[in-house]
């Protein structure tokens, strides 16, 4: 089960877990064309995958969903939550939607797929859950006071899940994925571009395959002794 997969780094997920094997469910939230295409796209690696229309943020709506999801795989043992937004700027600038909404669909997503799901992994006795944070989360970014609050906060959300859920077999880490070529970032300036590349050890702006194989490690028995953990994915940043 991945959220928000339709593009970007979620999509990247779900091709690679369909690769690996996995039947894949997965989330969109407007383009409902995109994500009928990634349905093709994973079926014809021949595994069973279905879109879900579903606002992570929203509570009830997120709790229907993961029962939906249930009855028609008939179980959960991977649980990646992607879904994110973005609303940049200074907080002088920033209204209270604007932190609202982000911190909605970064933060309380998480708790809401995860309150759903537990239940069902803990009678399972197994489970992986993924949290997407990020380098902003654990550094700050000026004008991302918002999106870095909702990225730290997931951070903690995991590393109080690894504990609570541990003695059932269940995993949780987190990916803290650095600047990735995205839709997300596709809006930087140049020079901001090339002021990030001078960070980075690496010289080169991630793909969202680098961040679907580190998913795919944390999912699989690789790491089964992998837990609480957040695994950055920044070149070395």
């Amino acid at each position: 089960m991945v959220t928000g997969a339709s593009r970007g780094i979620g999509k990247a997920i779900a091709r690679q877990f369909a690769e690996a094997g996995a039947n894949v469910a997965f989330t969109y939230i407007h383009n409902k064309e995109k994500a009928e295409a990634v349905v093709s796209e994973l079926e014809a690696l021949g595994v069973k995958a279905q879109a879900y229309c579903c606002d992570a943020s929203d509570f009830a709506a997120t709790e229907t969903l993961i029962k939906t999801v249930l009855a028609d795989f008939g179980r959960i043992d991977i649980l990646v939550n992607n879904a994110g937004k973005t609303a940049d700027t200074l907080m002088m600038r920033m209204g209270e939607t604007q932190w609202d909404e982000v911190i909605a669909t970064n933060l309380k997503s998480v708790y809401n797929t995860i309150h759903a799901c537990a239940p069902f992994m803990l009678k399972q006795r197994a489970g992986s859950i993924i949290n997407m944070s990020s380098v902003v989360g654990l550094y700050g970014n000026a004008g991302q006071a918002n999106y870095a609050a909702s990225k730290a906060g997931i951070i903690g959300l995991t590393k109080s899940m690894a504990k609570e859920l541990g003695s059932r077999g269940i995993r949780v880490n987190a990916i803290a994925p650095g600047f990735i070529e995205t839709d997300m970032t596709s809006g930087l300036s140049d020079e901001m571009k090339d002021n990030t590349m001078k960070a980075i050890a690496l010289r080169r702006l991630g793909k969202p395959e680098d961040v679907a194989h580190c998913a795919l490690f944390l999912a699989s028995e690789l790491s089964s002794y992998v837990s609480g953990q957040v695994l950055s994915c920044d070149g070395g940043m």
